[in-house]
């Protein structure tokens, strides 16, 4: 059956009732007219759902891709970037030569040129001025091999405290959420718990967009037998809170004071399972404490929503016999993030639901690799989920990599990209590297990221697949091969390890970025402390067996997990199904990833309150009080701005603008606006209007939704490098520079604008009119995909 898969992003049902298995339905897609000599294994790098599927190869091109059917992840399903989305790797405009600015202009040269380019500056830099002038900014899309590499090099290599991924832009808080209640990263939960739970909790999660196979599950589930209550806090009228039991639009950067005024109805309740809160936790009395003043109706007027929406969502949360919750930007990117999620981990916690099927969260990552930044230590953190500030971990690191702990910077905190920023503004921090990522389009405030980039003082160096807003300003370009040009694993957001073989070679002379991080090795001759190579791997499967001896013995073992298990079947999950079946946690002192930090304030936790506080290693109930945003809205800046993403486009479009069905089913920025938001503004829908904060203007069509009223939302995906004529467009003209105190992850739905009417709009907004963004007016037009003349879509 040939459907169109822009107009249904999820596909066809196939129902399911509680404990049942997920029917398989493999859906493809195909070039017209193409015959594939051989198809190869891959995974999604367009979301972090971790959907399974081959490539079809024909004459050394990309021509179309399958689900596979045996995937434990998506059972053969794909979303509309994986059907799509891959079609950008064969673009006309991948850079193939490296770059090197001479002058204003950024010219063609040899490899030889360009790496000795970057190691004469790397030489010269950590003579006059130490490894504190160097600092690494990559992906969430790369490989675990390229990211283990990549903290090998930074860490011990240049000595470097300054390394992070744009990871700290989507999942930072999971993380650290992760830390603080359990003491080590590494989601407790499955995917499989959606098939056994009766209560499906989405926490600031629009699980219809980021993760459209995960939402087909659900709904699966929701239109099968026996369907699960479905809880949803989002400020927008999104898929899934169409589908709720109970939908909680509160004000964005309320979120702290939805969760405890819930888990006070919960505790007042007693829908607390006083057995293994007494046996597995501390915290528990502070907690009570903590949100004992916390009434439904004191939340209902810092939410602005009714108090029996609230109290209703906390009952259905309570009674439930089997609780499965997931987290995402929603609180992640909010006021008090770490602090909000922690509270979602507290009610699972509290209810006594883990370790068992349909029980758990998940805090659930934005990006197809993001869990492997943490596991690496790309993200800045010490490989295997070490504490930095733990000298026994840190001395074991050095055992691995066989150098002196002192060779590692663990004297402070890892340093955040946004610091990094600061650091480069001061002058201490002249050299930055950037890997698989756009930042000039994805860091708040871009005016501000803007002059960084451009100033003479910093050396940027940018490796990427095309020529983003970012690469254009940096003094060296390096191009890099793509992910099914180059073999390696990533794991997503419930832990299942994937591997993704090489089906084509690179255009040009495009390297892998693994082979470009082993070259600046050899060229910089990292040593150990014997003399012999740092870097003692030369390739994937190598590099895969070095991390899997880092961590072995830490709570993210890989196991047996091996590239020969990897092929053929199944994706295999690290840990087992779900952790903490037990009720043994990563908590032990001996062994956890962090001291832990005050969720208000983000001051650090000593080694020695730590011990005292929690000697068993024992999950951690912590609370924290409200606080209002640092920028409300005022009679100049009424509204509330939200960025975020849209089911068709993968953080600022560098691959889907490139896929022609998913840049023509959103090829243009909005603004979503609420009928009443509308009317007083006196703009109809396709009105062109500028939205302004204290820090610059963008310029968009209206769409008049779902949003709740007081709520702006833009989607962030929109800089220039399409239309360089124009760069009014990025959301992030607009946002904060500030960030969550723990998790250092900016607040990107924070913020005041304003809006002013600028012209009638001739036609409507070109927003997709089948998701969240969905107008209350049924439009004339309808969101339109790929012509079916040059392509197809099918499902069984």
């Amino acid at each position: 059956m040939k459907i169109d898969r822009i107009e249904d992003p999820w596909g066809p049902a196939t129902p399911f009732g509680s404990g049942m298995e997920w029917p398989e339905r493999v859906d493809s897609f195909m070039c017209a007219g193409a015959t594939p000599d051989r198809w190869v294994q891959t995974a999604s790098v367009l979301h972090s759902d971790g959907d399974a599927f081959d490539v079809a190869v024909q004459a050394g091109r990309l021509v179309g891709v399958r689900g596979r059917g045996v995937d434990r992840v998506n059972r053969g399903r794909l979303g509309p970037k994986d059907l799509f989305g891959w079609q950008a790797t064969g673009s006309r405009d991948r850079l193939t030569l490296p770059l090197v600015r001479r002058g204003s202009q950024l010219q063609e040269c040899s490899w030889d040129d360009a790496m000795g380019l970057i190691v004469e500056r790397s030489r010269s830099l950590l003579e006059e001025k130490g490894s504190g002038a160097f600092g690494f900014y990559t992906s969430g899309q790369l490989f675990l091999e390229e990211y283990y590499t990549l903290a090998v090099i930074a860490r011990a290599g240049i000595g470097t405290n300054h390394l992070d991924g744009n990871t700290r832009l989507c999942t930072a808080t999971a993380g650290e959420a992760l830390k603080e209640s359990f003491g080590c990263d590494g989601q407790p939960g499955s995917y499989e718990d959606v098939h056994h739970a009766d209560v499906l909790g989405l926490f600031g999660h629009n699980v219809a967009e980021t993760q459209p196979v995960l939402w087909r599950r659900m709904l699966d589930r929701l239109e099968g037998p026996e369907p699960p209550k479905l809880v949803v806090v989002d400020p927008r009228l999104t898929v899934p809170a169409r589908h709720a039991s109970v939908h909680v639009p509160l004000l964005p950067g309320t979120n702290l004071a939805f969760m405890n005024a819930v888990l006070r109805e919960v505790i007042a309740n007693g829908w607390v399972d006083q057995d293994y809160v007494r046996a597995h936790t501390v915290g528990f009395d502070d907690l009570c404490k903590q949100v004992s003043s916390c009434t439904c109706e004191w939340a209902a007027e810092v939410c602005g929503v009714d108090a029996e929406v609230i109290r209703e969502a906390a009952r259905v949360l309570g009674e439930a016999k089997r609780l499965f919750c997931t987290v995402l930007q929603g609180f992640y990117q909010s006021h008090q993030a770490t602090a909000s999620s922690c509270q979602v981990n507290n009610l699972v916690i509290l209810r006594g639901m883990l370790g068992k099927p349909g029980c758990g969260v998940l805090q659930m990552n934005g990006q197809p690799s993001a869990q492997n930044t943490r596991e690496t230590g790309a993200n800045g953190d010490l490989p295997g989920f070490r504490n930095w500030d733990n000298s026994d971990h840190v001395s074991d690191l050095a055992r691995v990599w066989n150098v002196d702990p002192i060779k590692i910077p663990h004297y402070a905190p890892p340093t955040h990209v946004m610091e990094m920023i600061r650091y480069m503004e001061q002058g201490s921090l002249p050299f930055f590297w950037v890997s698989a990522t756009n930042p000039l389009v994805s860091l708040p405030e871009a005016g501000r990221i803007r002059s960084v980039f451009e100033s003479d003082e910093v050396f940027l160096v940018v490796q990427d697949l095309f020529l983003t807003e970012t690469a254009a300003l940096a003094d060296v370009v390096l191009p890099a091969a793509g992910w099914a040009e180059k073999t390696g694993v990533l794991t997503n957001a419930d832990r299942t390890v994937h591997i993704s073989e090489k089906a084509i070679e690179p255009p040009g002379e495009a390297r892998s970025d693994l082979e470009i991080w082993l070259d600046y090795a050899r060229r910089m001759d990292f040593r150990d402390k014997h003399g012999q190579p740092l870097i003692h791997w030369d390739d994937p499967e190598s590099a895969f067996t070095a991390f899997k001896q880092c961590v072995a013995d830490r709570p993210c073992s890989y196991g047996d997990i091996t590239y020969a298990k990897l092929r053929g079947g199944s994706g295999i999950q690290w840990g087992g199904s779900r952790l903490y079946a037990d009720g043994k946690f990563f908590a032990s002192p001996e062994h956890c990833e962090t001291w832990g930090r005050d969720l208000l304030t983000g001051a650090a936790i000593e080694e020695t309150e730590y011990r005292a506080a929690n000697p068993d290693g024992k999950a951690m109930l912590k609370g924290c009080e409200y606080m209002p945003p640092s920028e409300p809205p005022d009679a100049e800046y009424p509204l509330r701005l939200s960025t975020g993403r849209t089911a068709f486009h993968f953080h600022t479009r560098t691959k889907t603008r490139r896929a022609q069905q998913l840049q023509a089913a959103a090829p243009d920025v909005w603004v979503e606006l609420s009928p009443v938001d509308a009317g007083r503004l006196d703009v109809t829908e396709g009105d062109l209007v500028e939205v302004r904060s204290p820090r610059g203007y963008i310029r968009g069509p209206v769409r008049i939704c779902g949003i709740r009223e007081g709520v702006v939302f833009v989607p962030f995906h929109y800089g220039w490098w399409d239309r360089p004529d124009e760069a009014s467009r990025a959301a992030n003209e607009l946002t904060i520079t500030d960030w969550d105190p723990v998790s250092k992850q900016p607040l990107f739905k924070a913020g005041a604008v304003r809006i002013v009417r600028l012209a009638a709009g001739d036609r409507p907004s070109p927003a997709p009119t089948n998701t969240a963004s969905a107008p209350v007016v049924p439009l004339e037009i309808t969101t339109q995909g790929g012509s079916a003349a040059e392509a197809e879509s099918t499902v069984p």
